[in-house]
């Protein structure tokens, strides 16, 4: 049972600002990457069947976006790390 923070359909690479939470696991959509962090817990149950092909189609919707890009990178710069902002209060 995924829960889109956003209110389409997640589409890897699409936007900045998509994300997708699965149980304590979060996806993370950006431009140049697909942040994928967290956890989740796959039980032998219909509920984790539900999380287990939530999971899976965001996986395969990421390798079907990548495997179909013909100007596909051997590589991306790794993320910026977050700047200094000044302190108003001192």
């Amino acid at each position: 049972m995924a829960k889109k923070k956003s209110g389409s359909a997640f589409r890897p690479f699409a936007n900045e600002n998509q994300t997708l939470t699965l149980g304590d696991l979060n996806v993370e959509n950006r431009e140049d990457r697909v942040a994928v962090f967290g956890s989740v817990d796959l039980t032998r149950d219909r509920k984790g069947l539900e999380k287990a092909r939530a999971l899976k189609a965001v996986i395969d919707a990421v390798v079907t976006t990548l495997e179909a890009d013909a100007e596909l990178p051997d590589g991306v710069a790794p993320p910026k790390p977050p700047g200094t902002a000044v302190n108003p209060f001192g």
